[in-house]
């Protein structure tokens, strides 16, 4: 009455190859897509780095960008810094962001109170 070898490891193993699928993987794809978001960047993108900063590339040197945070303020930062690329969105027409306004706290019972008086 033997164990066999491959009944003491099979555990072992298993729990190996969860690590990879669960931990390894997700983590490797992630580091892959942001260095090619770091590869793709090019001047004229808005981004944001990685303690918040947003600012617009200008120039790209090598490993270094070039970043615009206000007219006139450029700052050398390494391209690994950068988070994220920001998309612009949608500016709101003045028709539609009248329509969210709200002149008084909704009481939920269908009763206007900002009209009524005491």
């Amino acid at each position: 009455m033997g164990n066999s070898p491959l009944g003491t490891f099979l555990p072992l193993i298993l729990l190996v190859v969860v690590f990879y699928f669960l931990l390894i993987r997700p983590q490797r794809k992630r580091q892959q897509e942001q260095i090619q978001m770091q590869n793709s960047l090019t001047p004229g993108v808005r981004v944001m780095t990685t303690t918040g900063l947003f600012a617009t590339v200008v120039a790209l040197q090598d490993d270094d960008v070039v970043l615009e945070v206000a007219p006139g303020v450029e700052t050398r930062w390494a391209k690994a810094a950068i988070g994220r690329v920001i998309t612009p969105v949608d500016e709101v027409t003045g028709g539609e962001a009248e329509e969210t306004v709200t002149d008084g706290p909704d009481t939920g019972n269908g009763d206007d109170t900002s009209t009524k008086q005491s």
